[in-house]
């Protein structure tokens, strides 16, 4: 009789535990569903977290380390799926990897995902990208074929933006392409190639007249050229 009576204690136990951990669930759910709505990140971060501590799961660590990463808050994107590369990594789990690792300034880490997100789906975009942290890396030879792909697969409608001005702006990707072609043959041969460097930043000024770091570029570029001239005279 005393071990029936335990076991119904059990029992009853466990049915009150799973039915609170389902309530938990469904009240957090409603809660993402209300802070996505308002647009309150901060609160969509805190239920996905609930959510996952109640019913763990790697999509949602993913979303969540997405969120942060899209907030610019890259250590806690890292913090939540790590820095390792697995062959079972989701796209967004590669994506968030490679953004949060570039924005913490690890150009090398942050290429293995590019290159990564590369080999499952090329494009332009990523070409820029792999160029850019290849420049930062000194694979100058890597970086120009990286931008010769992209510039060929470059379609019209594809944009970037820069941050480096007051307010930020939009340019042509194939401009944005252009652009950093220009600085790595400069980089490649800084006397041979100084006159193309220019020409491809006059170029890119070309398709996008915003382009103001191009401007920059071009106008130290410029100068350069013009103090060796007057070296020789």
């Amino acid at each position: 009789m005393k071990k029936l009576i335990l076991l119904l204690a059990v029992i009853t136990t466990f049915g009150a535990t799973a039915q609170n951990q389902s309530e938990l669930l469904k009240h957090f759910e409603d809660y993402y569903k209300q802070m996505k709505g308002q647009g309150d990140v901060q609160g969509v971060i805190n239920a996905m977290t609930h959510l996952n501590v109640i019913q763990p799961s790697q999509q949602r660590l993913d979303t969540l380390a997405y969120i942060y990463v899209s907030e610019g808050r890259n250590l806690e994107a890292l913090n939540t799926i790590g820095i390792d590369k697995n062959a079972t990594d989701s796209d967004l789990n590669t994506e968030v990897k490679a953004i949060a690792l570039k924005g913490v300034n690890q150009p090398e880490r942050a290429l293995v995902f590019y290159e990564e997100l590369f080999k499952r789906n090329a494009n332009s975009y990523l070409a820029y990208e792999i160029a850019d942290l290849k420049i930062q890396t000194q694979d100058l030879a890597g970086a120009k074929a990286s931008i010769d792909y992209g510039l060929t697969n470059v379609k019209p409608e594809m944009k970037r933006a820069f941050y480096e001005s007051q307010r930020p702006y939009e340019v042509s990707l194939k401009g944005a392409l252009t652009y950093l072609k220009a600085l790595i043959l400069f980089n490649m041969n800084q006397t041979d190639n100084l006159d193309t460097a220019i020409n491809l930043l006059n170029e890119a000024m070309t398709m996008d007249s915003n382009f103001n770091l191009a401007k920059l570029s071009k106008d130290a570029l410029v100068a350069r050229k013009t103090e060796k001239a007057e070296k020789k005279d």
